[in-house]
């Protein structure tokens, strides 16, 4: 027996994804404690679960309390804000065009600065770079313009160089991607989402969903999709297993944003 490779939700992630689908366009960013219980509600969160999760989204700086016709209230942080908008271009843009070219990033970072150098490695395993060597991390060139964008924002740009440049061997490219990415573990990521979130698509392809469990069901879908452009950089096709699910998994993305996101968003206005 296996593991169930399906997604999980917990409460902190799922309001962070309300955020970035609803809480920034339709609410205007700030959003009042009790709408966001009942918001988070349809999405089968209960109340003592939001609190305690707006409480630990809050200490990390993600969220901050403004008062409201005098309730109490939570806007996203500044920090928080260019977080989602940075992940908009991965999460809802169109999939990069891949070719033969890499991206090095070469770093170095001294001993007594190594609170950064494990920032600088945890950032790039989050941007979806596979580790070539020590100090050497890859990813297909069109992550160039977003990497510059990361460390540059992060402060981190003066420890690194950065090339492009094309694999020339020894070893095959197709063998060369298997040691820098655990492509099992990215396919198996991409399975769980099909499992979850295709069985979605197929109901209500046929018969479209009421506002609430269009909400639903595109929160839990967004949730789950937000995490695989990072962790797949969107690797040249003729380099990966010939039943790589990765264009199947964005393909059932995209079709359920079309078809519930819209469509949530009454549930959110009601």
């Amino acid at each position: 027996m296996t593991d169930d490779p399906r997604p999980t939700h917990t409460p902190g992630s799922l309001i962070l994804s309300f955020y970035g689908a609803y809480g920034r366009s339709e609410l205007g960013g700030s959003v009042p404690v009790a709408t966001l219980i009942r918001l988070m509600g349809a999405a089968e969160v209960d109340a003592p679960s939001v609190r305690s999760a707006v409480s630990r989204l809050k200490r990390r700086g993600l969220l901050v309390s403004r008062r409201e016709s005098g309730a109490a209230a939570y806007g996203l942080s500044d920090d928080a804000r260019q977080l989602l908008a940075d992940g908009d271009r991965r999460i809802y843009g169109a999939r990069p065009e891949t070719g033969a070219d890499w991206l090095l990033v070469v770093f170095s970072v001294p001993e007594s600065e190594r609170a950064k150098r494990h920032l600088l490695r945890s950032r790039l395993a989050g941007l979806g770079f596979g580790q070539a060597a020590p100090g050497v991390w890859i990813a297909p060139a069109a992550l160039h313009e977003e990497t510059r964008h990361t460390l540059d924002r992060l402060g981190l740009a003066g420890y690194v160089d950065l090339f492009h440049g094309s694999h020339a061997g020894f070893d095959p490219t197709a063998e060369a991607v298997r040691r820098w990415w655990d492509l099992d573990a990215l396919a198996e990521l991409h399975r769980g989402f099909l499992a979850a979130h295709e069985p979605v698509l197929e109901r209500w392809s046929a018969r479209p969903p009421g506002p609430d469990l269009a909400f639903r069901d595109y929160l839990r879908a967004l949730d789950s999709w937000r995490r695989l452009p990072y962790a797949d950089p969107g690797l040249p096709p003729e380099l990966l297993p010939g039943d790589w699910p990765g264009a199947r998994s964005a393909e059932v993305f995209d079709r359920l944003h079309t078809l519930l996101r819209d469509r949530g968003a009454r549930f959110v206005h009601e």
